[in-house]
């Protein structure tokens, strides 16, 4: 809906200048969830608060933030009726799928049981948020 000005007359707003900061996941554990990603991609934490962390990567860009959230619940993937949905999942192009699979399991992902599509493995952080790994083919 476009503004009326005072006279009555619509008025075109312009757009502002916008710049996307972060993605921002919710967690019971904001440090403990933002050290997993930052195992995972090795960003350095640029802002540590006990309920606010922010992991951004070296040669700038967005990063991911990690926020508290007391009633956090596990998002169930694929979405099940009555149960949490995903809000979201970040999308990670990798060279090696199963190189970089295994490397998330190490630092502490699981392997969704669900998989839709054969070039893409569907993974869960610790607190159950979805994330892919994909070969851009």
């Amino acid at each position: 809906m476009r503004p009326i000005s005072a006279t009555g007359i619509l008025r075109r707003v312009e757009r502002p200048a916008l710049t996307l900061s972060a993605t921002v996941l919710d967690a019971p554990d904001p440090r403990a969830l933002a050290a997993f990603y930052q195992s995972l991609f090795g960003w350095p934490v640029v802002q540590d608060d006990p309920t606010w962390v922010t992991l951004r990567p070296p040669g700038g860009g967005p990063g991911l933030s990690f926020q508290l959230e007391e009633l956090y619940e596990r998002p169930a993937w694929p979405a099940e009726r009555d149960r949490q949905q995903m809000q979201l999942h970040l999308d990670i192009e990798v060279e090696d799928l199963d190189g970089a699979v295994a490397y998330a399991l190490e630092a502490g992902a699981t392997l969704a049981e669900f998989q839709p599509q054969e070039n893409v493995r569907v993974i869960l952080d610790p607190v159950g948020h979805p994330f892919c790994f994909f070969v851009n083919v």
